[in-house]
């Protein structure tokens, strides 16, 4: 944060800090991950406002390249641990209803 010559924080710093600009101190977790009928699956719900956005990534190697599947879906979660889950069991369901055709060309 912006310091005057002083060293302390100057009016703006400290109101941007108030209303959560400038730190950065709020850290998002590492994402959770899981193998999945040969699929890698990692969890990586967006933060939207106050809540937590269902999002990951599915992964497979086919033929010696890395393939692989972003999605985001509407569902909204307050606690990030909860739309972490959701998210590795929504990519489930995805692998499940698309497995054969999910990378296909």
């Amino acid at each position: 944060m912006a310091e005057d010559e002083g060293g302390k924080k100057g009016f703006g710093a400290r109101l941007a800090g108030f209303f959560g600009g400038g730190g950065g101190t709020t850290k998002e977790k590492t994402a959770a991950s899981e193998s999945y009928k040969g699929f890698d699956i990692i969890a990586e719900p967006k933060r939207q406002g106050s809540s937590w956005v269902t999002a990951g990534i599915i992964r497979k190697t086919v033929e010696g390249e890395v393939k692989e599947h972003r999605f985001v879906r509407a569902d909204t979660h307050s606690a990030q641990d909860d739309a972490a889950s959701f998210s590795i069991r929504k990519a489930k369901q995805i692998i499940d209803e698309q497995e054969k055709t999910l990378f296909s060309e």
